[in-house]
This record gives structure tokens, sequence and C-alpha cells, in this order.
């Protein structure tokens, strides 16, 4: 991590007190790397118990379809902090994800995950990298509001809101001051998602104008991404969208090294959960050949959160340790610098060995005030002030079809929602999966058997029941809509795509 020379207060060491924490093993790999995980944490003198919780497989077949029973949501709650291993999702329909669940549910929004380089020990292509990626954790199309609306096509819904952006990044630009951090990136796709994208992107430039003393850029997250690929000493702190940011996060920890050694925390306003990156791994569960680290690292990042960066730095500085001896588990074997392959018990047993010791090589973690990770302080940040609420007028409709005439030939098809419209309406544009097939479409164009069909009100305003009015219409034509969604201004300014034709 960077030098901290943020004059904000740090969380102050809880001393003696003992830290009572939810720990969920896991799937998988996950009872034997948390097993070694508790031995280092015991033999390192951690101040925490853990509360243990039945979470993943066996509480999915007990009949819960989040793999959560209520009892934990109760001890979650009650406790405020979650250390879980990793956890496997049945197959087949009508089971959720643990992790998306908890993140949820529980408010979790902010998914942070620092991506660093340990080369030579960890082979890098980049050894100097050092960013830390901060996912928006809760919207976008991570809501799961799929349908399925004719026998061609099916949509997927992408959610984003303001108090969904403003917090997380609040947060990024939070986090980058209280740990020292330069600049902070922000990644969208608002060039293509005007609305969504563009919202994010809206609101990161007003946060961006309270920290002055930080750089902020917004790239396209194309382009962003392949600087990323290529040039990561450009970053620093990125803050993206949940899709987006879990691809990122994942591309930058094997960049950094191997995404089997990444940690993430998830930080909301008075919960957290922390975990590794990776998955549970049943190929090789119980033959002790899984590595710790990245849960270990989770540890670490949960024990700062607590409070407790000395005891978080004496580990990790025994971890790099063991890295640099060269006693390395399987995954990170390598001719020049690896000693000895040793399994996920003896690895576990070489860091607690090594505790009170320092890398000689990789950059220590300290605790007098530099290089110190602070979660803690930026979780329960205020949003932005609520603006006035804009005036909404609606303007027209989209009318979503099911139509597979043949021939699939808009030109067939406007004539007949033309006289549909009526006196109230104009149609204006007629698209299929996004493209303009009316007016002046082109032959060449892929149609399905989903249209979007826009009309406009003639005076610029209509209310509900015209609304219902025209639907009645196009059903009495043989025109049954599928999905509506009413257009709308705010203040006087689009609140829709746009549309050539209109």
């Amino acid at each position: 991590m960077s030098v901290v020379t943020s004059t904000l207060p740090s969380p102050a060491p809880i001393g003696s007190r003992t830290h009572r924490i939810c720990l969920a093993r896991g799937d998988g790999i996950g009872p034997e790397i948390t097993d070694a995980v508790l031995h280092i944490l015991r033999e390192a003198g951690a101040p925490v118990e853990f509360e243990p919780l039945e979470l993943g497989e066996r509480a999915y077949r007990a009949g819960h379809s989040a793999g959560i029973p209520d009892a934990a949501w109760d001890a979650i709650s009650a406790r405020g902090v979650l250390l879980k291993g990793p956890i496997t999702t049945p197959q087949g329909g009508g089971y959720k994800s643990v992790n998306v669940t908890l993140r949820k549910a529980l408010g979790l929004y902010a998914n942070v995950r620092p991506c660093m380089a340990l080369h030579p020990y960890v082979p890098s292509q980049h050894p100097g990298m050092d960013v830390v990626i901060v996912r928006e954790n809760e919207e976008d199309t991570y809501g799961g509001i799929e349908h399925r609306q004719t026998g061609e096509v099916v949509q997927c819904l992408k959610l984003i809101s303001r108090p969904g952006c403003e917090r997380v990044i609040r947060y990024a630009f939070e986090y980058a001051r209280r740990n020292g951090r330069r600049k902070v990136s922000c990644l969208t796709k608002d060039n293509i998602m005007k609305l969504t994208d563009g919202l994010f992107h809206r609101v990161f430039e007003e946060i961006a104008r309270e920290s002055p003393e930080l750089e902020a850029e917004h790239r396209i997250i194309d382009i962003g991404a392949a600087r990323l690929a290529t040039r990561p000493c450009e970053f620093d702190v990125v803050v993206t969208l949940n899709l987006y940011g879990d691809i990122l996060s994942d591309i930058a920890a094997e960049l950094a090294g191997s995404i089997g050694m990444a940690a993430s925390a998830n930080v909301g306003g008075t919960l957290a959960m922390f975990e590794a990156v990776h998955g549970s791994a049943p190929d090789i569960a119980g033959k002790n050949v899984a590595n710790p680290s990245g849960l270990l690292l989770a540890a670490l990042m949960m024990l700062e959160h607590l409070g407790e960066q000395a005891m978080a730095a004496s580990i990790h500085n025994a971890w790099l340790r063991t890295l640099e001896d060269g006693l390395h588990t399987a995954d990170l074997m390598n001719e020049a610098t690896s000693k000895r392959c040793v399994g996920t018990r003896e690895f576990a047993h070489a860091v607690a060995m090594r505790l009170g010791l320092a890398p000689k090589v990789l950059k220590p973690r300290t605790v007098d005030g530099t290089n110190v990770l602070q979660l803690r302080s930026c979780a329960a940040l205020p949003l932005i002030a609520t603006a006035a609420r804009a005036e909404k007028r609606c303007v027209g409709i989209d009318v979503f079809l099911d139509w597979d005439a043949h021939g699939r030939d808009a030109a067939q098809l406007a004539p007949q929602l033309q006289a549909a419209a009526g006196t109230a309406f104009r149609l204006a544009l007629i698209t299929n999966r996004g493209v303009r097939v009316w007016p002046e479409g082109h032959t060449q164009t892929l149609c399905t058997d989903h249209w979007r069909c826009r009309f406009l009100a003639q005076d610029d305003h209509c209310g509900h029941a015209m609304l219902l009015a025209l639907q009645q219409r196009l059903l009495d034509a043989g025109l049954e809509s599928i999905k509506t969604e009413n257009l709308y201004t705010f203040d006087g300014e689009r609140g829709y795509s746009a549309g050539q034709g209109e």
C-alpha cells in the first residue's frame, strides 16, 4: 500500500477487547483453508472469537434457496462482521448466490479489492503494480431481473440509482484520501449507455469536486480495461459499476500475480464481509494443496477493519517472509524463487513460525501511520443532500410487441401502428434489437420477433388513461404488447434514450 498522508483520524486500536465475529467455513476447499487461517490467527494471538455459521451447500440442501438460514441472518446482524470461505452454488434453477444475496440484503455496497504485485516471489508482468478496485456491489445487471419476452428474445434490466452511485463513489474518494492514494479513476460506458452509465459518471464528477487534492479522471471502460492490462501504473484507485468491477477486479488480480491470492472486503454502513475472491474448487478439496493466502489476506483486512492494525501488520509481514523464503503452495511454484512445495497446512505453519519477522525484499506493512489499510473509517459516509424532486411529465410510450408476420417487414407493421395511434399519438419509431427499422430502415438489418414501437403524444403530454386507450386499440388490432415503458421528461430533460426519426 502507498504511504498515508491524510490528517484524518485513524480508527483507534481496540486493545485487549475480544471481537466476536461470524465465520462461514464454506464448501470445497473452504474448510481446509479456513482451518489454515484460524491456525495462523491463533498463533498470532489475534483477539477474535468466531461464531460458526452454516452457509452454502448444507443450507441449500436444508431447503434454503439462498443458502442462508434465518439464524445466520440474525447472527451477522448482531456481530456486524463475517469472515467467509468460498461457497458452492448448486447448478440448476431456483438457487441464489450466497455472495450476491448477502451483499445486497445487508447493504454491503462497496467491494474493495487491493491488487498488489509481489514480484519476483509471485511472478507478475507488472512488478510495481499497486491498484485498488472499488466496485459498486448491489445494482447494475446484478439485480438479476430477466425476462423471456418472445420466442427469440430475452432481456436483462440494468438498474442504476443516484444513491447507489453516490455512496460507492464517495467511499472510493474517502478510501483514497485516508490511505494516502493520489488518484481516483472512474470507468464507464456512457458513450453508449448515456442514462445509466451517464448517471454514474455525472455523480463521479460532482463528488470529485469535493476532493481537489486528489486527481480524478474518467475513462471509457473498454480502453480503460486495456490500459489497466498494459499500463497498471497509470491507475491507483478505480471505481466502477458492478459488472465492470467484477470483471476488472479479476483481471487486475491476475495481472498482479494470481487471482488465487486475491481478497476482498464487502463494506456497508454498519456491516462488513471478508472473503477470498476465488471459488470453492471442489476438484482439489481435501487434498491439502489449496493456497490459503486469499482468505488469509481477507482475514487481515478484517482485522484492520476492526482497528487491529498492529496484529494485521505482524501477520502480513510473516506471510511476506514465508513467500520470500520460497515456501510456496503448488500454484505458486516457479524455478526462480521457489525452494519447496508445501501443502495448505504446512504453509500455515510456516507463516505462524515467522511471526515477528519482517520481509527482507518486499515492502513490509507498518503500524506507525504508514502503509496501513483503513476501511472502517469510510463505511458510514453521508450521501449528497437529496436534490429537489424534478417535475416529471409523461410524453409518450414505448410499446414492445411479439410480432412474427411473414417477412418481418416493418413497413407492413407501421400502417397498423399508425392506425392505432389515433389522433392523440404519432408513431415516431420502430426498432428491432435497438436498430431503427422504420422509418428508413435497411433491408440488411436482421430482424427478430421483438419490436419496440415508440408513440409520442401529439401535444407533448399524455395521461395514463390515454396510454391505456392506445394499448387497447393495439390489442383490438391484434397487436398484443409484451411490455411497455412510459417516456418521461424531468424538468424538461428527456429521461429516455433518443431514437432517430422522432
